[in-house]
C-alpha cells in the first residue's frame, strides 16, 4: 500500500473507534449516577459507622458535570475496548511477520483478561483502602473529599492493580524475545513475592488479612505461571540449538 492508502486506512480505523467510544460515552453519561453511587458508597459507610461527616465535595461550578464526563469516557474506553483494540490490530497486522502476529495475539489474548481481572480486584479492595486512609482523621474532623481528586485516586488505583496483573505477561514476552531467561525469573522469586506482599499490604488494611491474601495469591500464582512458560520456552530453544549444532557438526 502507498502512504496515501495507509493514511486512508488509518482514518477509517480511527473513525470507527471514535464512533464506538462516543456512543458508549453517551451511555456512560446517562448512567453516571449508578457509578457515582458506587464510588460514594465507601464514604457513606464511613459516615454511618463513625458518626462523623464524610462526603464528596464539589468545589467548582462545573465540577459535577466534569466528573460525569470523566466517568462517561472512562466507561467508554473500557466498554468499547473490543472495538478500538480490533481496529488497532486490523491496522497493524498486515505489516507483521508470522512470528510477530503469534506474539501479538498471545499477548492480547492474555493481557486484556488479566488487566480486567486486576481492575476487578482493585475495585474489590478499594473500599478497604479508603476506609483505612480516612481512618487516620480524628473523630472530630470532617472528611469532605474533593470529588475530582477522589475519582482520580480510584482510577489510578484500578490502573495500578490492573497493570500489576499484566506484569507476568510482559515477563513472558521478554523471555520470548530473549531478554530475560527463565533462570533469572526463578532466581528472583523471593524479591517478586516480597514486592507483591508489600504492594498488597499497602493496598489493603492491616486488619483485613483476607483481602490481602485474595489479592496477593493470584499475583504470585501468575508470576510462577510466567516462570513455567519461560522455562518451557527456554527448554525448547535449547533443544533446537542443540539439534542445529549436531547437524552442523555432522556436516563438518
Amino acid at each position: 500500500m502507498s502512504l496515501g492508502a495507509h493514511l486512508v486506512e488509518l482514518k477509517k480505523r480511527l473513525f470507527i473507534s471514535a464512533i464506538a467510544i462516543l456512543v458508549t460515552a453517551i451511555a456512560g453519561f446517562i448512567f453516571a449516577d449508578f457509578f457515582i453511587s458506587a464510588l460514594r458508597a465507601p464514604i457513606t459507610n464511613i459516615a454511618e459507622s463513625t458518626g462523623r461527616g464524610a462526603a464528596l465535595n464539589y468545589d467548582a461550578v462545573t465540577q459535577a458535570f466534569d466528573i460525569r464526563v470523566q466517568i462517561a469516557f472512562t466507561v467508554a474506553i473500557v466498554a468499547a475496548s473490543p472495538i478500538w483494540l480490533y481496529q488497532v490490530w486490523a491496522f497493524l497486522v498486515p505489516g507483521l511477520v508470522r512470528k510477530e502476529k503469534q506474539y501479538a495475539v498471545g499477548f492480547l489474548a492474555t493481557a486484556i483478561p488479566l488487566f480486567l481481572a486486576g481492575c476487578a480486584a482493585g475495585w474489590y479492595v478499594m473500599p478497604n483502602i479508603i476506609t483505612l486512609m480516612l481512618g487516620f482523621a480524628g473523630d472530630q474532623d470532617l472528611s469532605n473529599l474533593n470529588a475530582k481528586y477522589y475519582y482520580d485516586f480510584i482510577v489510578k488505583l484500578l490502573l495500578a492493580v490492573g497493570i500489576a496483573f499484566v506484569v507476568p505477561v510482559f515477563v513472558v514476552l521478554l523471555n520470548l524475545v530473549g531478554v530475560l531467561s527463565a533462570e533469572a525469573i526463578l532466581k528472583g522469586w523471593r524479591i517478586a513475592i516480597l514486592t507483591i506482599t508489600v504492594f498488597t499490604a499497602i493496598a489493603t488494611p492491616a486488619a483485613d488479612v483476607i483481602s490481602m491474601f485474595l489479592l496477593a495469591i493470584p499475583m504470585i500464582v501468575l508470576y510462577f505461571i510466567a516462570a513455567l512458560i519461560a522455562w518451557l520456552h527456554d527448554r525448547r530453544a535449547a533443544k533446537r540449538a542443540a539439534k542445529v549444532e549436531a547437524e552442523l557438526g555432522a556436516d563438518v
